[in-house]
């Protein structure tokens, strides 16, 4: 059987195209769980555990309905509420895990498989810094290479307005993750984000290493956020006025054939 948890660590890239050109890379490392499995995926570790506090740790009210009711219920209910029919004999998760008690992921991905591996659908839960939560819930055609797409419904930046879609692309997770997500408007491509990760042995030594070379990397993502938010400011980039909205929803997203 394969282990219940990953660690993968790699760089996350931004480049906005315009009106005002802008760009970034940062280093990141994630976890990857099995939602089912959460009991044994930590076993053995000393340095990461199940829970809010320690020095890193996951805890399902993180993600999903954020109340502690199991992640499997929460993504069956949005299949059915999206209508993507799946056997969902595997769910995994890919998120950042909290260090030092605390945690913020812009974006977390559930992945959700059948009994060989195959992807039949995937969400995309996006967080943003005013408490609001959004899943893109997408179906997958499980044939290796995922393309995807979804009309934009969630206000993430201020610096863009809810408007246009995205096109994404990626692969089940394995030795490597690779991901790429294209926002366009009127038909032309404005911003584009990646994540590309290595998978690691998930060890205290490994955590351990990346706790100091990366420190507090979940506060830093916040930090990042309203630092490149302030050079954007500088630059000259609008503002749009966040709409009202409720503090969780979903849309469906859709199967791509043609190439990203």
């Amino acid at each position: 059987m394969t282990p219940a948890a990953h660690l993968y660590v790699g760089h996350t890239s931004h480049a906005r195209f315009k009106p005002q050109p802008h760009k970034f890379r940062y280093r990141v490392f994630q976890i990857l769980v099995d939602v089912d499995r959460l009991d044994e995926a930590f076993l053995g570790l000393k340095t990461l555990g199940l829970g809010r506090f320690g020095l890193f740790s996951f805890d399902e009210r993180d993600h999903g309905a954020r109340d502690g009711r199991p992640l499997r219920d929460w993504v069956s209910a949005k299949l059915a509420e999206a209508k993507i029919e799946a056997s969902a004999a595997k769910i995994r998760l890919l998120c950042f895990p909290r260090i030092l008690g605390f945690v913020f992921n812009p974006l977390s991905i559930f992945f959700v498989q059948d009994a060989e591996g195959r992807l039949e659908a995937v969400i995309y839960e996006v967080n943003n810094t005013f408490g609001q939560t959004h899943a893109y819930v997408t179906p997958a055609t499980g044939e290796g290479d995922e393309r995807q797409e979804a009309d934009k419904a969630f206000f993430v930046s201020p610096f863009y307005g809810v408007e246009g879609g995205y096109r994404f692309r990626l692969s089940p997770p394995s030795d490597s993750f690779d991901l790429v997500i294209c926002k366009h408007t009127a038909g032309e491509t404005d911003f584009v984000a990646t994540l590309n990760a290595e998978r690691r042995a998930l060890t205290d030594g490994a955590l351990m290493g990346l706790f100091f070379a990366m420190p507090l990397m979940t506060l830093g993502v916040v930090a990042a956020i309203h630092w490149e938010a302030l050079r954007l400011w500088f630059k000259g980039a609008r503002l749009h006025a966040r709409p009202p909205g409720p503090r969780a929803s979903i849309s469906v997203g859709r199967a791509r054939s043609a190439v990203l």
